[in-house]
């Protein structure tokens, strides 16, 4: 928001600062040559005007450029994101059944059986109250892993590779799961995911659902390692 006003405000002081250039030109050509000391001084105002309509413009033509050409970050990734909730998150992804997508922080809330507290996932702080946070991006060559529906697995569209609900490796030429972020859960039950850092990464044979695919992929089955 704060890059598109400054765009905003360049364009609108280059603007003034093209006007200002034309008149201050036009006034010049306008004054009559005099012997006195006012002509002088006209002129010593006027080319002051035009050097400072310069600058203005030059000013406004730079803020404008770098607010057009500073990258567009994803708000929220890289901080804690507030999701929402816990109850809300809980009741969408049953309903829905696919994994709760937060595009601002690039990660999914999938549901994950947290009762047990000697698991590797509530050990690690990346599961609470029956859901776990999964970073989007695939552990081989950083393709987004969307989920498919058919066989309720994670599958990459970009060289096959496949996780089970949990982001656990079972397919493909990923060298390893997904990584995870770490959850919190106030007092009034609001979800924050931390995604400052990816964790938590299981490595190949980690398989704590052991969960078929539920029906037909939605990738090739072909392998590209």
């Amino acid at each position: 928001m704060l890059l598109q006003v400054v765009e905003v405000l360049g364009l609108v002081l280059a603007v003034a600062g093209v006007a200002v250039l034309f008149l201050g030109r036009r006034r010049i050509r306008t004054v009559p040559p005099t012997n006195g000391s006012g002509g002088v001084a006209r002129r010593t105002f006027l080319n002051r005007a035009l050097l400072g309509a310069l600058s203005v413009f030059g000013v406004a033509f730079g803020g404008g450029t770098v607010g057009f050409v500073w990258p567009n970050v994803l708000p929220g990734f890289g901080k804690k994101v507030r999701v929402g909730k816990l109850r809300d998150v809980v009741s969408k992804i049953n309903a829905d059944r696919v994994p709760y997508y937060n595009s601002e922080g690039r990660f999914y809330l999938v549901a994950y059986d947290t009762s047990d507290p000697d698991n590797r996932y509530v050990q690690a702080g990346v599961a609470k109250e029956g859901i776990m946070a999964i970073y989007q991006k695939c552990a081989h060559l950083g393709c987004r892993v969307p989920f498919c529906e058919q066989s309720q697995w994670f599958e990459c569209p970009c060289h096959a590779s496949k996780y089970n609900r949990a982001g656990e490796k079972m397919l493909g030429p990923a060298p390893a799961g997904l990584w995870r972020f770490p959850i919190e859960i106030d007092d009034a039950g609001i979800v924050f995911v931390d995604t400052a850092e990816a964790t938590a990464q299981p490595s190949i044979g980690v398989d704590t659902l052991h969960q078929p695919p539920a029906g037909p992929f939605c990738t090739s089955l072909e392998e590209t390692e």
